[in-house]
């Protein structure tokens, strides 16, 4: 705040303090944020962890299994499986509200289908193909689950910077600021104070002096 243009009044003096006092209940607001964030976020770190190591699992799972199918069957029967497949999941997008920030939740129609629901003829195919495509819908629910909690927290690592960077700047600039433009005007009024005690006392004294 450059001082040249903080006017050293009463008025101007309440309007600092009460600047101040905003400022400073802000601040406290946007600290309490910033840790309800943090909080969060380590939990929500804790299942990302979880559900990573849990998509890799079922990764390496599905993997195996279309392994042996393909290694039974063969590529040609398991491919045509796949073809065969005529019922698509539906994903949806909603919101929740998680420390005032708003996150996505993924909502999927049923991933897991019933065999004789698959588009394939059952009893022409084997168990290894079935085992294969069922491993596959436990995958993509995985990575459906994973995806929302993995985004919910980089919408808090976001958040949590950015509320950060607000803290920091009342904390290092605002604040120290307005106290200094108080304590400016304090001192430019008490200066003013003494100046008019001062003009007085010559007035008065120059008063006396005439009247003798």
């Amino acid at each position: 705040m450059v001082k040249a243009e903080i006017k050293p009044t009463r008025s101007e003096l309440i309007e600092v303090k009460r600047k101040i006092k905003l400022t400073q209940a802000g601040y406290k607001i946007l600290k309490m944020k910033r840790d309800g964030l943090i909080l969060e976020f380590f939990k929500i770190l804790e299942e990302a962890k979880e559900i990573r190591a849990k998509v890799n699992q079922d990764n390496q799972s599905a993997k195996q299994k279309i392994a042996v199918a393909k290694a039974v069957d063969g590529v040609i029967a398991v491919k045509s499986a796949a073809f065969a497949l005529k019922i698509h999941p539906e994903i949806q997008l909603r919101s929740k509200n998680v420390m005032g920030l708003v996150v996505p939740e993924i909502e999927s129609s049923s991933i897991k289908t019933p065999a004789d629901k698959r588009g394939y003829g059952v009893i022409g195919t084997s168990t290894y193909i079935n085992e294969a495509a069922r491993s596959y819908e436990v995958l993509m629910e995985t990575i459906i689950e994973a995806a929302e909690i993995e985004t919910t927290m980089k919408r808090l690592l976001d958040e949590i910077e950015k509320t950060k960077r607000r803290v920091n700047a009342l904390e290092y600039k605002v604040i120290p600021e307005l106290k200094e433009a108080e304590a400016f005007i304090r001192l430019r009024l008490e200066e003013m104070e003494r100046e008019n005690i001062f003009r007085l006392k010559r007035i008065k004294q120059k008063t006396a002096a005439l009247a003798k």
